[in-house]
């Protein structure tokens, strides 16, 4: 089918592209390659280094004669992304086009405003593009685990029943988010639900757990095709961080007690979720949620995990806890449902040993890359 994969030339998008080509779509990339920017204004890097977009899809089509187009610009332009719309025609629209760090949304005021208008403004353009130019297209949205935040129930799959005052109905899931970041994913939601009910747009929120890995089998088949590996205290994740300072030999920093449960899978994973969406649509007028994850760890169980694997490869790891700039439980109770996309053919792919050592030989082989100083917080909630 004809497919837009926006952000796709960022951590997730950009695998996403690879695959869905592969597997015989028409494919578009629409970036504003804004993520490359906010290196430059981080003063950070990936620790794998990252080609052009221009090369990337050049390099895609020589090795593997599949064309993807690619579109440079905004989602908060509008007549830009209906000009995309016009070409592409799209039958699937995957949303990745947001800024995506809970760190870099509360660094201040004007980050907050910049992470909310361009996510939930260019999200709204989004539905009003498939409204106005392809009203059957499917949007498959890539949410976040964290919109529902660490209640003392279960986490349900974007809805719950509810027995009030002798009467039951069953309403979205209460969301109770930890960033300006998080915030705008749960009015995405709340957007997308409004459209799908007065419009009959057909949409998949996929709130995804925190994603790890590196390759797929798509970016292995080049250097020019590597994804990014992001390790910094504003983009790079626990697990992330904690493999990069296991590599230039820093201890690994653990915010608070370490008790902090999230949801994680692979990026294999993500890119598997993303092609389970596009080949079971939603119904018109359907807004339906999938939780996209396969495992949860607290962040003290990551360390150790590291530390394992560092140890096995004769590196000296210590972890070491440190006052969390987040404000945020540290001990809690943590329990989701991820049944949909299992029924639909999802086969995890586990955090396994052999998967961590896979990052950590990358961040070794790269590790002259490292700006150690990124490899500490730098941003505090309060």
């Amino acid at each position: 089918m004809r497919i837009v994969v926006a952000g796709g030339d960022g951590f997730c998008g950009w695998p996403t592209a690879l695959y869905l080509s592969k597997q015989g779509h028409d494919v578009s990339i629409v970036d504003n390659l804004v993520r490359r920017k906010i290196d430059d204004e981080l003063r950070s890097n990936s620790v794998t280094p990252i080609y052009s977009l221009e090369e990337r899809v050049k390099q895609w089509k020589d090795i593997t004669g599949n064309e993807i187009k690619t579109y440079i610009g905004d989602l908060n332009h509008y007549d830009f992304l209906t000009e995309v719309f016009r070409q592409t025609q799209p039958e699937a629209f995957v949303h990745f086009a947001e800024q995506r760090s809970a760190p870099y949304s509360m660094i201040d005021r004007e980050h907050a405003v910049y992470t909310q208008q361009n996510n939930v403004i260019g999200n709204l353009n989004v539905l009003y593009a498939i409204k106005e130019y392809a009203p059957d297209c499917h949007l498959i949205k890539l949410g976040t685990m964290g919109e529902y935040g660490t209640p003392n129930i279960d986490i349900e799959e974007g809805y719950i029943e509810i027995e009030h005052n002798g009467r039951k109905d069953k309403l979205p899931y209460p969301k109770q988010p930890g960033s300006f970041y998080h915030l705008s994913k749960v009015h995405d939601s709340h957007n997308i639900m409004l459209a799908c009910k007065i419009w009959g747009i057909r949409a998949t929120d996929l709130n995804q757990g925190v994603v790890y890995g590196l390759h797929t089998d798509e970016t292995m088949l080049d250097p020019v095709l590597s994804n990014r590996l992001d390790y910094d205290g504003v983009y790079g994740t626990a697990l992330n961080r904690f493999l990069i300072q296991a590599a230039v030999g820093h201890d690994l920093t653990v915010y608070g007690s370490g008790g902090q449960t999230r949801a994680f899978l692979n990026i294999k994973d993500t890119v598997r979720c993303v092609e389970i969406a596009a080949n079971h649509p939603a119904d018109k007028g359907e807004f339906r949620v999938f939780n996209q994850f396969t495992e949860y760890f607290s962040v003290k169980e990551l360390a150790e995990k590291v530390q394992k694997v560092g140890e096995a490869e004769g590196l000296g790891v210590n972890i070491t806890h440190i006052e969390n700039p987040r404000v945020e439980a540290e001990d809690h109770y943590y329990h989701a449902v991820n049944t949909k996309l299992r029924d639909l053919g999802l086969e995890p792919n586990l955090l396994t040993d052999d998967v961590l050592h896979d990052i950590l030989s990358a961040a070794l082989g790269n590790k002259d890359r490292v700006i150690k100083e990124n490899v500490l917080p730098s941003i505090s909630w309060n």
